[in-house]
């Protein structure tokens, strides 16, 4: 698409002294991180869920049992296993057995209503579900509109230790009465299994199937699904081994088996599967599986087990930040912050700031992209305000939207295009719009950017969030943080509607206001015009409760779209 001539790398400096430009990706399967961690450190600790340990030499041992289940059970290789499943062990157990058979698992959430699942099983053609009792009735609702033959269900209390349960308040007693009464909800002929039926002994390991990991799906990730119905992003063992290689590469601090993770990113996401899954295992780290967000728990988890990477979007970390029970001293472990997902407020990088300048990374990335694209330095050189420079063996360049064969100088806005070796292979069932994000290696983030002379990278907007008034482009972020600087706005949103009679668009604000502080859209009106050009100012400002957010803290601002009936527009 773009010729080499046009690529410029001046972020290389950031490499040096620990970092290389480039790497050597190992072509191996997903699986042999896991082999590899169980040869160097058998006895050292994986996984660690409330309380119990499970050790590299076991988490192995119950991947290859699951894979030789899945063989009994009829799943091919190529096939889709869907995992329906929160972060717990049996998620990153049937993860690795899953591809151990030569399987592609499909991550998908466990709290996605019926509507949901049944589309991306569907589109996937998942032969086999694992999933959580707790979501099997979206699952059984969904009947026979989907290909699944087997459904294995399984519970949060199957690797608890038994205190653990009576500490939850959800004795055995009970626990056996609903999976009775589940088992007898469902009928015979459903293919209903325990995932215990998939951790019997196997009479010989299996081995792991061979395969052409530039070519192999590793994982189907369902995009969030922002702009339209999700989409499964393929990605191949490659791009995960690269992606996980690369992270390693600009930790030059990481410890070989002295790592701990704290997994309150959900594994089903891109950004949580990579750092939170696979990098640990390359590295033989510990993981803390927290199943979901909980102050509690996670204040509990820093001070048991002493995290040393706190994977997390700025919610996440605004959460622990303001909980009356953190404590002096209870992040003093953590080595790096890695923050994703969403651009990083100030203010929440200044309080991450204030624990250690240089523990705080912000980073970006997409699912498209394995995730991970570009990263701030570590040990200083960070700038937060950015999303900082590609990581290693990875190229960016700012091109015109509106023709993407032109090459933005320095300093331009323009569209995020990246190539490297985590970029996916291509949309599942959609070479449609495969083509229209990726060329020769060359994928369209979608991302308005800038870039600066020595590499950093600053996202403005999505693409499709660009407001078009009266010919000019209007960014929504910028019109946001003139909002917020009122005292009436305790959260904003900002979005373009259809305006038939402008033939264009025109900016609409969703408010919520400050309890404290009452509502006038003639004084927020008079705000903006203070600081923003006229065709910025918000035509409405539409007072709401709360925004429409994804789990990870992402905007949908096509809900806000498409909340009826339409504004009126402001005096």
């Amino acid at each position: 698409m773009w010729p080499s001539s046009h690529i410029s790398r001046p972020w290389l400096r950031w490499y040096e002294p620990g970092v290389p430009a480039e790497l050597e990706i190992p072509e191996i399967p997903v699986t042999r991180l896991l082999d590899d961690a169980a040869g160097r450190r058998p006895r050292g600790t994986a996984l660690i869920f409330f309380g119990r340990r499970i050790r590299y030499r076991q988490l192995r041992t119950a991947a290859d049992r699951f894979a030789a289940g899945l063989h009994r059970f009829g799943v091919q290789p190529g096939d889709r296993v869907a995992l329906i499943l929160p972060n717990c062990p049996q998620l990153v157990i049937a993860f690795f057995g899953t591809l151990r058979r030569g399987a592609i698992p499909v991550p998908l959430n466990p709290l996605h209503t019926e509507e949901e699942l049944r589309h991306q099983l569907a589109d996937c053609e998942a032969r086999l579900a694992v999933v959580l009792d707790r979501s099997y009735a979206a699952l059984d609702a969904i009947g026979d509109k989907v290909s699944v033959e087997h459904v294995v269900v399984t519970s949060l209390l199957d690797f608890l230790p038994p205190l653990k349960r009576l500490a939850l308040r959800l004795p055995l007693v009970q626990t056996q009465r609903r999976r009775a009464r589940l088992t007898a909800e469902v009928p015979s002929d459903a293919g209903l299994l325990r995932f215990a039926e998939l951790q019997r002994p196997a009479q010989r390991r299996v081995r792991q199937y061979r395969l052409d990991p530039a070519k192999h799906l590793a994982a189907i990730q369902y995009t969030g699904g922002t702009g339209g119905l999700p989409k499964g992003a393929m990605l191949t063992h490659r791009n995960l081994i690269a992606n996980a290689c690369q992270q390693q590469a600009w930790d030059t601090g990481c410890r070989d088996g002295g790592e701990v993770t704290l997994a309150v990113l959900p594994l089903f996401h891109s950004f949580g599967m990579l750092s939170c899954m696979i990098a640990p295992v390359m590295r033989a780290g510990a993981v803390v599986l927290l199943p979901r967000f909980d102050g509690e728990q996670v204040i509990k988890a820093l001070r048991r087990h002493k995290p040393t990477i706190f994977p997390g979007v700025p919610t996440l970390y605004d959460h622990v930040l303001d909980s009356p029970r953190l404590a002096p001293g209870d992040l003093d472990s953590v080595r790096i912050f890695l923050s994703g997902g969403v651009e990083l407020p100030p203010d929440t990088a200044a309080r991450l700031e204030a624990l250690g300048g240089d523990r705080l990374i912000q980073c970006y990335g997409l699912t498209e992209a394995s995730p991970a694209v570009t990263g701030n330095p570590l040990g200083g050189g960070a700038r937060n305000t950015t999303m900082g420079v590609p990581l290693p063996m990875t190229d960016a360049l700012i091109v015109d939207p509106d023709e993407p064969t032109r090459v933005l100088p320095y300093g331009e806005p323009g569209e995020l295009v990246v190539r490297g070796p985590q970029v996916f292979a291509g949309y599942w069932n959609a070479p449609l719009e495969t083509a229209q994000v990726l060329s020769k290696g060359w994928l369209r983030t979608g991302d308005m950017a800038v870039m600066d002379e020595i590499g950093f990278v600053t996202i403005l907007e999505r693409r499709r969030d660009v407001i078009k008034v009266s010919g000019f482009s209007v960014f929504p972020s910028e019109v946001e943080e003139v909002l917020r600087r009122h005292p009436a706005v305790f959260d904003c949103a900002v979005a373009g509607v259809r305006d038939e009679r402008r033939r264009g668009e025109r900016v609409v604000a969703y408010v919520v206001e400050h309890p404290a502080y009452p509502f006038s859209a003639d004084e927020l009106h008079r705000h903006c015009e203070r600081f923003l050009s006229h065709y910025k100012v918000p035509a409405a400002f539409v007072p709401c409760t709360d925004l429409p957010r994804t789990m990870l803290g992402k905007l949908q601002r096509h809900e806000l779209r498409e909340r009826t009936p339409s504004p009126e527009p402001s005096p």
